[in-house]
């Protein structure tokens, strides 16, 4: 009996009201390779990430390498047995890190050594012509090299399942060819994989032993590709899933007429696209080599090439986003200008990537871009409604673009690109992860814009049977174009039988070399060095691949890394010269309606206290009111008429002192310092009267400052500060690490690699940790030298409470990050949690110990009062660890109660 690889039995999956799948139930046999076909939106993805273990299974059974999904120990054990390559161009992989990084990050989760990597490394960059650009980032490689490298960092590893997710999407057909020869080299190695392809080319399906089919979240046929194929005249696959879907939806199918495309009118000479020697570089790269050629208004002229040959970049430079370094390019009789507005609007342009906006519906991103074309209302409104019949967005058009299947979002582009009926279309593979119908249907409508109303469309395709509807192509290879004809002429002019074995010979003829033979090159390692499997439980070995790949992120990202060490000096400064509670130099003016000795004598007192800075006399009662509410004061003191003589004979005369009370703390200060002032000043006048005095009092009362003598706010806002701007700064940063991973897809890999939750969380928050730990000791440094703080205490209690206390904060910036599903949810929460609090309840302004109720249970629940002890205990009451011990033990509890809530809202799964 043949071992099974898979087994489901009823399985089920929802996201939130939308069923992805419905009631799935098939087996696969051990060692045999399965292709899984559906338009786009049927369920394929989620069948993957199941299978994958990326995804919680939420109902029914599913066998997967002999054990359940469901059992957490069985999972655990798969991680080093599946290799899962997702769905997008590049979504899973570090667009910061070259390619040779992006492999060694993912050997070394699975365990490999350093040499088993180089090896494989070696034979797999060779196999997909990426060896030459192995020092490249990721982020600046076009899509289909995208897809090549996720497939090396899928193979890395010896796995006995292979999942790819539509894997050659905009992938050249000289390296599909080769990448599938590369696949069954490493089937040839170990007989026993299993590969299952969610695919939109139909040929590449029909190469698989095995074929399932969805729909809607349903199966529809599943079984032996040929026996499939053979249930319709034709003999073909998609022929087939058409016949299966019709006769599941017999009440909603709906026959398409043959796809026929009307010869183009006579050319009448008029070029609405030329580009003449047009020459882009990126320092010593030159990425478009003196590209030439004309589009005729209302032609389809396609645009052939290799994987990073230059094609995206010549759109871009034929739109405007990019200046060409030599060379000319016009657009509709106009020199190409990114500031001709009027130019821009009557063009349309699709980018390879998605570049709408992912937060808004797609109904709301059809409006947004009528708004931004300038269309009426009266004109918007009912173009919407068409683009959402023709494209058959109607079931999604309340949903968040970002969140739809790729094919999906390439039907919205495709959409918002042809709003508002622009006169040339500019598209980079805009059918790349659709389904063949939705093509077929992309196809009649760029038919009918060119026939009918004369656009100019120019495309890029990895699609032959679209090249083949085209009036014209091109075929480019390392930035230049090789040959521009007929589809026809060009199959003649190379000799090919079809036209993608025109263009495989083009390019191997450009880059004398012939085609890759299987044999040459192995891939895996021989079984004598073959690396033992991962290690199942925590791996310091995996942390610090982590920690190492973050870091390298962070530095290569300059405006972050800046933000990171410029952010807290920055913050340092203002806060130590822009906040003070010292009341000096306040701005007072006098209205003294007695003008005698006394009176002058009393106002001496102010006059000579560095506390105070008499402005111009006060002449009216008006007068002092109306600067007072100008501010140009803060105090106005009014001395009655008769106060000398009622101080000589003996009666209490009164001084007003009015104070501005817009800021309630500084005004009580200040009325602190009137009061000491005045009863100074009563008793130097009594000394000098004529008149007996009373007796002293029998208890006198002299106060003293056993800390900060001098009363220097900066001496206590200093260290407190600190506490702050650590408080912020470290749990910004570990914030965005997660969530990053969300929003670009990376996360992926925690999900399906043997990384354990507290390995990611301890390597995500390494490198922030050095650099926060960089931040305290410029903060203290500032401190000591800049504002002139001095050190009492012990340097080593300062030490331990600042690693402990930024333990803490980066810890609580990764459990903001777990829970939160946008970087701008994360950064939010970050300034709320760690500001707010900090201000309020740590003691930076009130004392903590002057906290009651609510507020002193806050002033216990965050890190930042224990740190502000130690830092202002350390600075200025020569503390050391023997006072300041459970504060440093409060901290470290906090730093573990942080990373325990991460670990618990952190999942292994996609939920």
């Amino acid at each position: 009996m043949t071992a099974l690889a898979l087994q489901a039995r009823g399985i089920s999956h929802r996201y939130g009201s939308l069923e992805a799948l419905q009631d799935i139930c098939f087996e696969l046999p051990a060692g045999t390779r399965c292709g899984l076909i559906g338009p786009d939106g049927a369920g394929k993805s989620s069948l993957l990430g199941l299978i994958a273990g990326v995804k919680k299974l939420q109902q029914g059974e599913l066998q997967v390498l002999d054990g359940s999904i469901r059992q957490r120990r069985h999972r655990n054990s798969l991680y080093p047995r599946i290799a899962f390559m997702p769905q997008g161009l590049g979504g899973n992989l570090y667009p910061e890190l070259s390619i040779s990084e992006n492999i060694r990050f993912f050997a070394t989760l699975f365990g490999l050594s350093r040499s088993e990597c180089d090896t494989r490394m070696h034979a797999l960059l060779l196999a997909t012509d990426l060896e030459r650009f192995a020092e490249r980032p990721a982020g600046k490689l076009s899509g289909g090299m995208k897809q090549k490298l996720g497939l090396c960092c899928a193979l890395i590893h010896e796995p006995d399942l292979l999942i790819l997710d539509e894997p050659t999407t905009g992938v050249d057909p000289l390296s599909r060819r080769r990448f599938w020869e590369l696949v069954e080299q490493v089937r040839s190695e170990r007989p026993q994989l299993t590969l299952l392809v969610a695919t939109a080319y139909m040929e590449e399906a029909e190469q698989f032993e095995h074929c399932l089919m969805l729909d809607r979240g349903r199966l529809i046929a599943q079984g032996l590709s040929r026996e499939l194929a053979g249930a319709t005249a034709s003999g073909k696959l998609d022929d087939a899933f058409t016949c299966y879907q019709s006769q599941q939806q017999d009440d909603r199918s709906r026959t398409q007429a043959p796809l026929v495309i009307p010869p183009r009118p006579a050319d009448d000479g008029d070029i609405a696209i030329e580009a003449h020697e047009l020459t882009l570089r990126f320092g010593d790269f030159t990425a478009v080599n003196k590209v030439s050629f004309a589009i005729g208004r209302g032609e389809i002229f396609g645009f052939l090439g290799s994987n990073g040959c230059g094609k995206t970049t010549t759109m871009k430079v034929l739109t405007g986003l990019m200046p060409a370094s030599e060379g000319s390019a016009t657009l509709l009789g106009r020199p190409v200008d990114a500031k001709d507005l009027a130019t821009r609007k009557r063009v349309g342009f699709m980018s390879q990537s998605f570049s709408l906006y992912g937060e808004l519906s797609v109904r709301q991103n059809l409006e947004l871009h009528a708004r931004l074309f300038d269309l009426n209302k009266a004109d918007s409104t009912p173009r919407i409604a068409e683009l959402i019949e023709r494209f058959d967005l109607g079931d999604i058009a309340a949903q968040q673009s970002g969140a739809l299947p790729l094919g999906l979002r390439q039907r919205l582009s495709l959409a918002v690109a042809v709003l508002h009926r622009p006169e040339v279309l500019i598209l980079d593979e805009p059918t790349s992860g659709v389904d063949p119908a939705a093509r077929d249907d992309f196809w009649r409508l760029l038919i009918e814009l060119s026939r009918e109303q004369g656009v100019t469309i120019f495309l890029s395709t990895h699609f032959m049977n679209e090249a083949l509807r085209c009036d014209r192509i091109s075929l480019m290879h390392a930035g230049r174009v090789l040959a521009c004809d007929t589809p026809a002429a060009l199959q003649q002019q190379f000799g090919g039988q079809t036209l993608e074995d025109a263009f495989v010979t083009c390019l191997e003829q450009a880059q004398n070399s012939s085609p890759a033979p299987t044999e040459a090159q192995p891939v895996s390692t021989t079984a004598e060095t073959a690396s033992p499997p991962p290690r199942s439980g925590f791996s310091f070995v995996r942390l610090f691949a982590v920690a190492t790949r973050e870091g390298k992120e962070l530095l290569r990202d300059k405006v972050r890394l800046a933000f990171a060490l410029l952010g807290a000096l920055f913050m340092m400064v203002i806060f130590g010269y822009g906040i003070s509670l010292d009341v000096e130099n306040l701005a007072f003016a006098v209205y003294d309606q007695d003008q005698s000795p006394q009176s002058r004598l009393y106002l001496e007192a102010f006059r000579g206290s560095r506390y105070f800075a008499e402005q111009a006399p006060i002449r009216d009662a008006a007068q002092l009111h109306k600067r007072l509410q100008r501010s140009e004061i803060k105090l106005a003191l009014e001395i009655p008429p008769g106060f000398g003589r009622d101080l000589n004979a003996g009666r209490q005369p009164v001084v007003a002192a009015w104070l501005d009370g817009g800021m309630p703390f500084r005004a009580e200060t200040s009325r602190n310092y009137v009061e000491a002032v005045h009863q100074a000043n009563l008793e130097q006048l009594a000394a000098l009267s004529s008149r007996a005095q009373p007796g002293q009092a029998a208890v006198k009362l002299e106060t003293r400052f056993r800390y900060n003598q001098d009363v220097i706010s900066v001496n206590a806002i200093g260290p407190g500060v600190m506490a702050l701007i650590l408080a912020f700064i470290p749990a910004m940063l570990t914030a965005l690490g997660i969530v990053r991973e969300k929003e670009l897809g990376s996360i992926t890999n925690f999900y399906a690699t043997p990384l354990t939750r507290l390995e990611f969380l301890l390597g995500k928050q390494a490198p922030y940790l050095l650099v926060s730990l960089v931040n305290l000791a410029l903060l203290v440094a500032m401190n000591r030298w800049l504002f002139g703080v001095p050190f009492k205490g012990s340097a080593l209690a300062l030490a331990c409470g600042g690693v402990l206390y930024l333990l803490a904060t980066t810890s609580l910036g990764l459990l903001i990050s777990a829970f939160t599903r946008t970087q701008i949810a994360a950064i939010l929460g970050t300034m709320i949690i760690t500001s707010l609090p900090t201000i309020q309840f740590s003691g930076l302004i009130v004392p903590r110990s002057s906290l009651d109720g609510a507020a002193a249970l806050m002033g216990q629940l965050f890190p930042a009062g224990y740190f502000l002890d130690i830092a202002v205990g350390t600075f200025t009451k020569a503390l050391d660890l023997r006072e300041l011990w459970p504060q440093c033990l409060a901290l470290f509890g906090f730093f573990a109660g942080f990373t325990g809530l991460s670990l618990i809202m952190l999942k292994k799964q996609e939920v």
